[in-house]
């Protein structure tokens, strides 16, 4: 079953739910708009029905959206090259995620360490999307027979489940029919950890607005939070071996490393022995110049919120002329009354 040729195509997404940061643009943005640069088909997607597993204000969760969109395409994502889709508005999703609920098993999905975190002892009143969502996580990047994900390591297993989902499906109907997704995590900046404290992941969800660099901060807040994140006492070493014991040290020059697009040990070769108020005056000019232009370019774009829209409606287009066929093969094979064409 392993002689199917798949087109190579590169799927991936992130949540519409306000706030987008530095660890959102190292981790996953910037690496969106590498794979654009390659010889593969690439759709990116604002993934709203993953949003509503917990619940999310209506107003908020369109500006969001929108405002997603525009880092998007801030960040270097052409929507002519690239498709760029609302999950919600390409139905197929949903409609392929329903035949995977039938086709994951219970232990599968009790065994997803993201459910256990996020639901917590209240498990019994969580949603039953935040349960099932890893199906439609499959759904959303098989329904475009994706052969590579680009993800963060806290979504690598469920990478892994729709690899599962995959083969159970290929092997109950005797058939080559979805691809077995290669997930892809790659690069120093994968991690990026909290400015205030090295060993939490930077994140959104923080009190501390120090903690993080939004994509939406202008040059002038980009430069502050870097003065002032947390640091050691200690001179920068030469090798990365250097950093092991030293989280936030890690941390800036992770950081550094992947907005330069070097190796730790390519920026400890140069930066070594220097002290950290020699270092983040760098990291800050460095930071400036990557990340200022992109809050500028969100802040315009979201001036225009008719052609964000556009763009979204063009994507849904491009997207379903992809996904209507695969859906429609996909219930001939189960035996299902195929869906009307469009």
């Amino acid at each position: 079953m392993s002689d199917t040729a798949f087109t190579p195509r590169v799927f991936s997404g992130i949540q519409p739910t306000g706030n987008l940061h530095l660890g959102n643009y190292l981790g996953a943005l910037k690496r969106f708009v590498d794979w654009q640069a390659r010889d593969a088909e690439t759709i990116y997607c604002m993934v709203d029905l993953h949003a509503i597993t917990v619940w999310q204000d209506p107003k908020d969760l369109m500006k969001s959206t929108r405002e997603l969109c525009a880092g998007f395409i801030a960040a270097g994502l052409d929507p002519e090259q690239s498709i760029l889709i609302n999950q919600s508005q390409v139905p197929e999703h949903a409609q392929l995620a329903w035949v995977f609920n039938c086709v994951a098993r219970m232990g599968w999905m009790q065994r997803m360490t993201q459910f256990k975190d996020k639901a917590g002892k209240n498990a019994q009143n969580a949603s039953l999307g935040l349960f099932a969502y890893p199906a439609l996580m499959a759904a959303d990047i098989l329904v475009y027979h994706a052969t590579h994900v680009p993800v963060g390591e806290d979504q690598k297993q469920h990478l892994e489940l729709t690899r599962d989902i995959a083969t159970k499906f290929n092997h109950d109907y005797g058939v080559d029919f979805f691809p077995i997704t290669e997930p892809v995590i790659e690069g120093a900046g994968t991690r990026v950890m909290s400015l205030r404290d090295g060993s939490k992941k930077m994140s959104k969800s923080d009190v501390s607005d120090a903690s993080r660099i939004n994509m939406t901060d202008d040059a002038d807040t980009i430069a502050k939070k870097i003065r002032k994140a947390k640091t050691d006492p200690d001179a920068l070493p030469s090798e990365a071996k250097g950093l092991e014991e030293r989280a936030e040290a890690r941390n800036l020059v992770n950081i550094y490393a992947a907005l330069s697009e070097q190796s730790v040990d390519q920026v400890l070769a140069k930066v070594g022995g220097k002290q950290f108020s020699e270092f983040k005056p760098m990291l800050v000019d460095l930071s400036v110049e990557k990340l200022a232009p992109i809050s500028t370019e969100m802040a315009r774009l979201m001036q225009h919120q008719d052609e964000i829209d556009k763009i979204l409606a063009r994507g849904s287009e491009r997207a379903r002329a992809i996904t209507a066929p695969i859906l429609r093969q996909c219930y001939e094979i189960i035996g299902m009354v195929p869906p009307v064409e469009l």
